[in-house]
Order: C-alpha cells, then sequence, then structure tokens
C-alpha cells in the first residue's frame, strides 16, 4: 500500500544545503536574511489580502447606492442629479468604511466625486445645462461606471482569491490550533435540600444490651432489680426529648417560587424548568410548596394556592415512580394519557379542597382564642390615663399666662398645638369620638379593632402629640417621714449636748 505524504507539502523545511550564498559572507547572516524575507513577505501579503477585503466590502457598499441614484435620475432627469449633488457637498452623511485610516472619505464623499466626474465627461461631450440630452447623457455616464465597478470587484476577488491561496500554501503559526481536546469534566454537584426539610433517612436508635454468663441463672432471676442510675436516665430522657423536638418549617427558595408560578396542566413548561433547574427537584420541595398554598390560601390568593398544590403533587408524583420517576410522569401527562391525566388533576382538586378546609378551621380557631391586640393599662392603680383633646386650631392671638410661662416661646407653642390639632385630625371618626368621651374603655376597644401595626402607630401618635397623658390620683401619706425627721433633728442636738457637758 503506499504512502501518501501530501500532508507535508505545506511544511517551509530547509537545511544548510538549501542556503548558497558567497563565500565572504557568513552563512548565519544569510539564514537571518532569509528568514526576515520569508516574515516580510507573509506581512505585506496579510497587509495586501486585508486591503482587498476592505475594498470589496467597501464596493459593496457603493454600488447599490449608485444603482439607486441612476434610476432616480433617469426618472426624475437632469434637476434631480443636480439636487444630489448640493446635498452631498452641503449636507454629507458621517458614515464610511471602518477604517483606521485618518483620511478615509466617507460614502457621500466618493458618490459627489463620481458625479461629478459624470458630469465633466458630459461636458466634454458637448452636452451643456439646457441640453436636452443631458439627462440622457448622465445617466449612460452612471451605468458605464456601474460597469467598470464590476470589471473592478472581479479583479478584486480575483487577486483576493490568489493571496489567499498563497497565504495557506505553507503552514505558519497562526495555523497551529487544537484538533481536539480531551479531558475529565467532573458532575455537578447535586443541590442541597430545602432549608427545613425533614430528612426521610432519620439514624435508628440503637441500644447495647450486654448478657452477663452466670452460674446460678435462677437466683439471678430471683434476685431484686436495681433502679437505673440518674445518669443513664437523664441521657435517655435527653435524646427522646431531642427526637421529639419538631424542625423548622420549609421555605421556598427562589426557583421554587418561580416553578410555583407556572400556570395549572403546563406539563411542558414545568417539565422544561425541571431540567433547567436542579435546585427544584430535591427533598423537602413539594412540602415547601405546601406551606406556600397554606399561606397564599389564608391571605386570600387562591390561584396561587392552587398552583403551589398542583406542582407539590408534580414532584410527589415523580419521586413516587423511581428513578427515572420525572420523565415517565410528563411522558404521560405531556402526551395526553386520559387515566393518568385524570387520576392527578382529581388529586389536585382534592387535596386543594383539604387545604381550603384547614384554612377554615385554623381561622376559626384563632378568632376563638382571640388575636393579639394592643391596649392602654395603667402601670399601677394609683396612675389614670387621660386624654387632652383639642378643641380647635390654636387662636390667632394667643396669650400665655401663669407661672412658669415666662421663658416659654409663643411660636413654639403655637406650632405644638397645631400639631396636636393635625394629629387629632387624621384619626378616623371612631378614634376621636372614643378621645372625646374620656373613657379609656371606649379608646381600647377602638385600639382592639384595628390591626397591631397600625395600633401602635396611632399610640405612638397620641404620644408625641400630647393627647395621651398619665397622672396619679390619691393623697401621699408623708407625716410619718416628718415625724421621723423630727426624731433625728433632737436625737442629733442631745448628743450635742452630752459632748458639751464632758
Amino acid at each position: 500500500m503506499p504512502l501518501n505524504y501530501s500532508k507535508w507539502d505545506k511544511l517551509e523545511l530547509s537545511d544548510d544545503s538549501d542556503i548558497e550564498g558567497h563565500p565572504n559572507v557568513d552563512k548565519r547572516s544569510l539564514i537571518r536574511w532569509k528568514q526576515r524575507d520569508i516574515h516580510e513577505k507573509r506581512e505585506m501579503r496579510k497587509h495586501r489580502i486585508a486591503q482587498l477585503k476592505a475594498d470589496i466590502a467597501c464596493g459593496e457598499v457603493l454600488k447599490p447606492r449608485i444603482q439607486k441614484i441612476t434610476e432616480e435620475v433617469e426618472a426624475q432627469g437632469a434637476p434631480h442629479f443636480s439636487s444630489l449633488v448640493e446635498r452631498f457637498k452641503t449636507n454629507p452623511s458621517p458614515e464610511k468604511p471602518p477604517t483606521n485610516s485618518p483620511d478615509q472619505k466617507t460614502y457621500d464623499e466618493m458618490l459627489l466625486n463620481l458625479m461629478l466626474q459624470v458630469w465633466e465627461e458630459a461636458k466634454k461631450k458637448g452636452v451643456e445645462k439646457d441640453d436636452p440630452k443631458l439627462s440622457d447623457t448622465l445617466v449612460a455616464g452612471l451605468k458605464e461606471h456601474l460597469v467598470k465597478m464590476d470589471e473592478h470587484q472581479a479583479k478584486l476577488r480575483k487577486d483576493l482569491e490568489h493571496e489567499e491561496e498563497e497565504q495557506h500554501k505553507r503552514i505558519t503559526m497562526e495555523d497551529i490550533h487544537d484538533g481536539f481536546d480531551s479531558h475529565y469534566v467532573p458532575p455537578k454537584p447535586a443541590p442541597p435540600p430545602v432549608k427545613g426539610a425533614i430528612p426521610t433517612d432519620k439514624p435508628k436508635k440503637t441500644e447495647t444490651v450486654t448478657e452477663f454468663e452466670v452460674l446460678n441463672p435462677k437466683g439471678v432471676q430471683n434476685a431484686p432489680l436495681k433502679e437505673p442510675s440518674t445518669s443513664a436516665a437523664a441521657a435517655s430522657s435527653s435524646s427522646s426529648a431531642a427526637d421529639d423536638d419538631t424542625d423548622e418549617l420549609p421555605e421556598l427558595t427562589p426557583a421554587l417560587e418561580q416553578f410555583s408560578r407556572i400556570p395549572l396542566k403546563g406539563y411542558e413548561e414545568s417539565w422544561e424548568f425541571i431540567k433547567a433547574h436542579r435546585d427544584v427537584y430535591v427533598p423537602g420541595a413539594s412540602d415547601a410548596l405546601l406551606v406556600a398554598a397554606f399561606r397564599a390560601q389564608s391571605n386570600g390568593d387562591a390561584k396561587w394556592a392552587q398552583q403551589c398544590v398542583h406542582q407539590s403533587l408534580l414532584l410527589q408524583y415523580c419521586e413516587k415512580l423511581g428513578k427515572d420517576g420525572p420523565s415517565i410522569f410528563f411522558r404521560k401527562m405531556i402526551s395526553g394519557d386520559h387515566r393518568a391525566t385524570s387520576v392527578f388533576e382529581k388529586d389536585v382538586m382534592d387535596t386543594y379542597a383539604h387545604l381550603v378546609e384547614r384554612v377554615r378551621i385554623s381561622k376559626a380557631e384563632e378568632a376563638a382564642a382571640g388575636g393579639e391586640q394592643i391596649q392602654l393599662v395603667p402601670e399601677n392603680p394609683n396612675q389614670s390615663i387621660t386624654f387632652n383633646v383639642p378643641e380647635g386650631p390654636p387662636p390667632e392671638h394667643l396669650e400665655l399666662e401663669g407661672p412658669g410661662t415666662e421663658d416659654l416661646d409663643i411660636e413654639d407653642v403655637r406650632k405644638a398645638l397645631q400639631m396636636r390639632w393635625d394629629v387629632f385630625q387624621s384619626f378616623d371618626e371612631p378614634l376621636q369620638n372614643a378621645l372625646k368621651s374620656q373613657s379609656l374603655d371606649e379608646v381600647n376597644k377602638v385600639l382592639g379593632s384595628m390591626s397591631v401595626e397600625r395600633a401602635e402607630d396611632v399610640v405612638k401618635l397620641l404620644d408625641v402629640a400630647g393627647i395621651l397623658s398619665f397622672s396619679e390620683s390619691g393623697i401621699r401619706d408623708e407625716t410619718g417621714k416628718g415625724a421621723e425627721a423630727d426624731d433625728e433633728d433632737d436625737g442629733a442636738d442631745e448628743g450635742q449636748g452630752e459632748n458639751d457637758v464632758d
């Protein structure tokens, strides 16, 4: 079988016998000159190829524009030719070929030079401005240039093909590339389960039983049993308590939330989403969707709750079908298997109905137990809560009377009174009426009908505006304190007198 060595034809090799020069010139210099000549020719060829490609691209842009100008001049006559020349002179487009040359002309400048050249050629033929043959002459000149451009483009393409053929005759460093590369790509790690997921494989409790071999088994059986040590009992109780602890509820991840928004019966979309997001098909995902469904139904979002139930059961069915469960399940659903779809959809409806009933019972239990409320309660029996309800905005002429008002600024007082009135006016009518009644029970009743956040804001506004007031009632008994003080003074005088006698 003959061997084919043609693949080595593109290698440019040389040895000492290839280089023949003058005996007075050393061979190393000749080798370096030959290498430099080879590299210079390669660079010149690269520049030549780049220039040919740029000229061909420029011609491909100009040709349709010249054809359009030719058609318009042929249809509208010489005046349109003059208007185009004027537009190219006064308002040319900045579009130009993508080169790095600073003196690169724009396309409109090239077209202007062409049209002026056609105009000069028409003048040389003896056709003046008012000559009726002017339009035909201009159109003929433009068509002649189109033919020359086609011939020039064909020549450029032929030169480009020749230069590229010469460039590929020899293999250079630029032609070296990786034919193929084989390396080990480790598989992506499995995504972690949902936070709060209940583990399915809990370690079983193992008990170690020690048996002793004795000489008299019957005597040992009749012997009284000792109570277990307190440390062992504590250890067993602590382990059982740890086992009885309940884990936190699983929460939705961002990917699971997107998965739950897929419309009902969107099996194809769900299948594509599971293939693109591996962290959806993980332990605890179906439980997290059921928890989200319960919360959505409690908040009144029945549509999302039903979608969460649908997607949760979808994942449960995939898990029950084994290792290839997702592909088996979605193949049946997408193909429209009547038995499979009817069983699944009925399960979704029953589960959602059960969820709705559980939400109703939960709300009823919360209502019976009573929700959290904000109430105003005095700290001690001697303290009372009153309300400084303003009768209206501060008057125009405000006067401050009484002791301690000398250092007060009347404008600050006016602002405080105005703020109190604005805060009072911002309250709802039931709360205003309760404040006017000066009844703490009525105010607490209104606060109890509000949400906790709203009631906290109302109490804060009452305190800031000075409407809420705390005062202590009753008579303080300070008689004993005064008698004790007098006795102490008398004792001090007697002691001083004794000291004086001694």
